[in-house]
């Protein structure tokens, strides 16, 4: 599928540009976009000229095309808020959120391309599937409360608190699932790394001071390492770059489970246990 539009708002801009090409008096001017669209297939890049306003955000805009020359383009968005992590897609390359990307960063005589999430399948237009990442965060064992506490009855330090808390920011947005290289650029690592975000959640979980997975046999560790594919990750830090939350994945999660990870499995008491246990059962 291969389709390209052009047009121009049928309302005329309250103020025209000046001659420089940049907002007139009002804040208001017309910007140069252009969009994917197209489907599983294929599709191309539709080039359209929108009115944009002082304040705006790129999801502003691409409303505004919706109402104005596109009412069958495809976008995914819900909170409008920097909250719920939907309007995921790629603005001049770069993974971000439209509700949260000003147009004020971009320069008034300047393209803005907007794709769809590269990683991922595309649907349509801006929408992608990312089943992809509700499939792996299915994969980590959730938390495992310790035996004999009652809600109500955990207790916890401040501190062990904050490092949790940080990565309970996560608003699922998948950008860094996105921007991995590992998932980005070879679809055949897929089936055996986590990425970025689910790599989190288990350094959370096995940094927790209550998870009591290891009293249930659950060794998060070796896991990370053997099922999640923690090894794939060469700590880039391109996931920590696109958050839109700021958390810093890498440094506060990533390399942290990394060290863990590595401890545990060439600690040589851990391995003669690991010998003796194997002789004599």
């Amino acid at each position: 599928m291969s389709e390209t539009t052009t047009g121009t708002d049928a309302r005329p801009a309250p103020e025209a540009p000046d001659a420089s090409g940049g907002p007139g008096a009002s804040g208001a001017y017309q910007a140069h976009f252009r969009v994917w669209r197209g489907d599983a297939a294929g599709g191309d890049l539709a080039d359209f000229r929108v009115e944009v306003h002082e304040g705006e955000v790129v999801l502003d805009i691409v409303h505004r095309l919706q109402a104005t020359q596109a009412p069958d383009l495809a976008v995914r968005w819900n909170c409008k808020a920097g909250k719920c992590g939907s309007c995921s897609a790629e603005i001049n390359g770069r993974p971000r959120l439209l509700c949260m990307t000003r147009m004020s960063v971009f320069r008034p005589d300047e393209t803005v391309t907007i794709t769809p999430l590269r990683a991922f399948p595309v649907v349509r237009d801006l929408v992608t599937d990312v089943s992809f990442n509700y499939a792996k965060a299915r994969e980590v064992p959730s938390f495992v409360p310790p035996e004999g506490l009652g809600p109500g009855e955990y207790r916890m330090a401040q501190e062990d608190v904050g490092r949790s808390q940080e990565f309970r920011k996560c608003i699922e947005c998948f950008l860094c699932q996105d921007t991995c290289h590992v998932v980005r650029d070879f679809e055949e690592n897929k089936a055996a790394f986590a990425g970025p975000r689910f790599l989190m959640r288990i350094a959370e979980l096995d940094m927790h001071p209550l998870d009591a997975a290891a009293e249930a046999g659950l060794d998060r560790k070796r896991a990370a390492q053997e099922e999640h594919g923690l090894g794939y990750c060469n700590i880039t830090k391109c996931c920590t770059e696109v958050c839109p939350e700021s958390i810093r994945i890498t440094d506060n999660a990533l390399i942290p489970l990394k060290e863990r990870a590595v401890d545990r499995k060439y600690d040589p008491l851990v391995w003669l246990g690991n010998k003796i246990r194997r002789r004599t059962g």
